[in-house]
């Protein structure tokens, strides 16, 4: 994945750390949307930097895609999919309506914690991966 991204300050001669401006599905035309209250908040993270990028220098920074769409798929698909195997799991099982909205909602928490618990595995060992390929 390519992303766009800002060379905040130098860490070592071949590590900085960039930020890189946070996407969203919404497009953040909040002239038509009338607004969610979401900035235009930025992520920041350790990047290679085997170009020589210098702090303030707009840069183009490529990362694994592959675990990008894990990280994508285990946020979005995962309470999702556990949400409907709680419900279904229930209604199978000849459950009363009540529990098997409780079943549901469940399954979607255990999903959300599962997410949480990743995000701070993953950041524990150093996040995502981006690499400074050019200037921008």
């Amino acid at each position: 994945m390519t992303q766009i991204a800002t060379v905040e300050r130098i860490i070592d001669a071949d590590h900085a750390v960039i930020s890189v401006p946070r996407k969203s599905a919404c497009g953040h035309d909040c002239e038509e949307c009338a607004g969610c209250g979401v900035s235009g908040a930025a992520v920041r993270a350790k990047a290679a930097n085997p170009i020589g990028a210098r702090p303030g220098e707009k840069v183009v920074v490529q990362s694994n895609t592959k675990k990008m769409l894990g990280i994508v798929t285990l946020v979005y698909a995962t309470p999702v999919a556990l949400f409907l195997l709680g419900y279904l799991a229930a209604f199978f099982l000849g459950a009363p309506v009540a529990v098997q909205y409780t079943a549901a909602v469940i399954g979607f928490a255990a999903g959300i914690a599962a997410a949480i618990w990743y995000d701070r595995r993953l950041k524990a060992r150093g996040g995502l991966s981006f690499t400074i390929v050019r200037l921008f």
